[in-house]
């Protein structure tokens, strides 16, 4: 610790960089002097055909056409025709109902026993 603090005491209040004297007075003259002096040559444009542009447009338009087929396979309703398909499908009311009894049986306090002697009481 103490030899820290003698550096400090050393260095505190002075710059302890140093450079030579006169360097940036004669810094720009010397690296222009190392870049090597050469002749700008221009080189002409490259010509862009036509068909070049209109194979960009090609792109986009593959593009926009396949973004459009995605979203239209992906938003409509695939549902299968009844015709079609020897099972018909249960509708939304139907689940609902199941759901309601279902719900209603499982807090009932009745065991199957009751259950059937209530159906077979009732059903006539």
């Amino acid at each position: 610790m103490k030899e820290v603090d003698n550096i400090l005491q050393k260095v505190s209040g002075k710059n302890a960089f140093h450079t030579p004297e006169g360097y940036f007075e004669n810094l720009t003259s010397q690296i222009m002097s190392r870049i090597p002096e050469e002749e700008m040559t221009l080189h002409p444009a490259k010509r862009v055909s036509k068909w070049h542009k209109l194979r960009i447009w090609g792109y986009v338009a593959a593009g926009l056409v396949t973004t459009v087929l995605i979203i239209r396979v992906f938003s409509t309703d695939h549902s299968v025709e009844s015709g079609h398909v020897g099972v018909e499908e249960p509708s939304e009311k139907e689940f609902k109902t199941d759901r309601y009894v279902s719900t209603a049986m499982d807090n009932s306090m009745m065991d199957d026993y009751s259950l059937y002697v209530y159906l077979t009481d009732n059903a006539e």
